[in-house]
């Protein structure tokens, strides 16, 4: 018996995996636009967990296009599909997950942003998700997103708030205070990662929606370990990448096997020789226990001094052993000056695959399109690891206070 799933704003599918390794759950469908990650997630679906293709289940369509999205469309861009109503059939939608872009909500993003986002229509995607909930009727959502949503105010007026009178117009309740209840740090869930993500659970307003939002919320506490998890774990048994004597335009690199297999995506960005310096000097800094890099100040200095460049931030940041690794963001596509591996033999920026690996991600999960949109998914995604055990909770909740009988879906 399984919870029938529709997962919005998929992305390469780190919620989905998390949600699909309970062997709880079947995903009706998954609607996300960007290309490189449908490919992504289609090829995963296919791959590990049997899903039939042909179906069109994996949907790349824009989601502001709710009535084509929900009964049909026939686009240049994104193809054709019978829609999501078609596609769920005769079976009940019991669940629906995902989490609108967070670049509009990031705090790092209203900081760079010279009307902090307010003007973002990424602001008010939520809208489209609120609409999906309103046609399926669920028993529950999880609507998850960056630390950054419980103050972003676009018009002034608190997105959380918008979101709370959004759900409740339809006859849905979520948490009362989200900063005290729905903010979780994932390094206490086994990654190894600081990662703060909101997950909004909301219900069916009923009699007992107020307990189960609170049990939901109570379990997860219950789960959260005293001590994060280190980014150590994120680097055992990898095969090591050692810079060339001599770096060139297309190679700076080179993977050394040594007997360990190579999982996909373990592929060495090019870096130049200045770079490779750096990152050698930084680790070895932090390697040796000296520290001399260990200041905002200090990491400013070294960069004008090795770039000739003034900047108000530091550049840089190596990732400890010892500690739960930096978040992993989008923004990894363009550089990875401040997601530096540890081990100065290697001077070098952390691969796709370690990558993944900070973000939970299993190493046959393999990721498609160009080095730069691999970091990029990888960084919108949600940790499998930590979605799993979202997923326990709420198939949990599901069979404790749903209404509705759960049936054997349909084959994948």
């Amino acid at each position: 018996m399984k919870i029938n799933v529709i997962d919005l704003f998929a992305g390469c599918g780190g919620l989905t995996d998390g949600f699909l390794q309970t062997g709880k759950y079947h995903t009706i469908a998954a609607v996300e636009w960007e290309l490189p990650m449908i490919n992504t997630l289609r090829n995963r679906l296919k791959t590990k967990w049997g899903y039939d293709l042909k179906k069109n289940n994996v949907l790349h369509f824009d989601i502001q296009r709710t009535e084509e999205l929900l009964h049909g469309f026939s686009d240049p861009r994104f193809g054709e599909s019978d829609g999501l109503v078609r596609l769920a059939g005769k079976k009940a939608v019991n669940m629906i997950v995902g989490g609108p872009p967070c670049q509009a909500y990031s705090i790092a993003g209203r900081v760079q942003d010279k009307n902090g986002m307010k003007e973002d229509y990424r602001n008010f995607l939520f809208e489209s998700y609120v609409k999906m909930v309103d046609h399926f009727r669920p028993h529950s959502f999880v609507f998850e997103n960056v630390e950054g949503i419980l103050s972003a105010a676009p018009g002034d007026i608190p997105i959380t708030q918008r979101i709370r009178e959004a759900f409740s117009a339809i006859g849905y309740d979520i948490a009362g205070d989200l900063r005290r209840d729905a903010l979780f740090d994932t390094s206490l869930f086994g990654v190894p990662q600081k990662r703060k993500r909101v997950i909004i659970y909301g219900v069916q307003n009923s009699d007992t929606s107020d307990q189960e939002i609170t049990d939901f919320y109570s379990r997860m506490r219950k789960l959260q370990s005293q001590e994060p998890t280190p980014a150590e774990t994120a680097f055992r048994n990898l095969p090591k990448i050692f810079p060339l004597k001599e770096a060139t335009r297309k190679q700076s690199h080179q993977v050394h096997m040594n007997g360990v297999p190579l999982p996909p995506n373990h592929v060495p960005r090019v870096h130049s020789e200045r770079d490779i310096g750096i990152f050698g000097i930084l680790a070895a800094d932090i390697e040796s226990g000296t520290f001399k890099y260990s200041s905002t100040a200090s990491l400013i200095r070294l960069y004008e001094e090795s770039t000739g460049k003034k900047s108000n931030f530091h550049k840089y940041h190596v990732i400890r052993r010892d500690r739960p690794g930096n978040t992993i963001p989008a923004h990894l596509y363009k550089d990875g000056l401040r997601h530096i591996h540890p081990d100065p033999k290697q001077a070098r920026s952390i691969t796709v695959r370690e990558a993944a690996r900070i973000q939970s991600f299993d190493d046959d999960f393999e990721f498609l399109g160009s080095q730069g949109d691999q970091y990029k998914m990888i960084g919108n995604a949600v940790p499998p690891l930590f979605a799993r055990q979202v997923a326990e909770i709420a198939w949990d909740l599901y069979k404790n206070y749903s209404a509705v009988n759960l049936s054997e879906p349909e084959m994948a």
